[in-house]
């Protein structure tokens, strides 16, 4: 074994393979999951939760216009080559469904329990007919 192969498996992280790479697309809901968790965290402003829920909200929407629009494009496409991670476009797409029917229950968790905040500060959200 080389000196460099020694090193990553006493880390715990295979020298090759698919493994030793983390997908792009799950890698980036984590990253707007952390986004909402600022949206939970009561030390900010109540007005700067809300703005956390909008951001990962928007995050949200542009990643299924480009990154989901893309792997269901290849899908489509009959493109079954994995990425780097080993994942298929179809096993990213079935991953992505889970992991972001998670993120949509919790952003309306939060929502909810921010407009309940913010009807307690004296601010309401009136519906378009209101």
């Amino acid at each position: 074994m080389t000196l460099p192969e020694q090193v990553h498996a006493s880390a715990g992280i295979a020298a090759f393979g698919a493994s030793r790479f983390f997908n792009r697309e799950l890698s980036w809901l984590h990253f707007n999951r952390r986004v909402l968790e600022e949206a939970e965290n009561e030390r900010h402003p109540l007005l700067e939760r809300l703005r956390f829920l909008s951001i990962s909200a928007s995050n949200l929407d542009e990643f299924y216009m480009v990154r989901v629009a893309g792997l269901r494009g290849q899908v489509v496409a009959g493109i079954d080559t994995p990425s780097q991670d080993g994942l298929t476009p179809a096993e990213q797409l079935d991953r992505i469904t889970r992991f972001v029917a998670e993120l949509t229950d919790e952003q309306q968790e939060t929502w909810v329990r921010l407009e309940a905040l913010l009807a307690d500060a004296g601010i309401h959200v009136l519906q378009a007919e209101q």
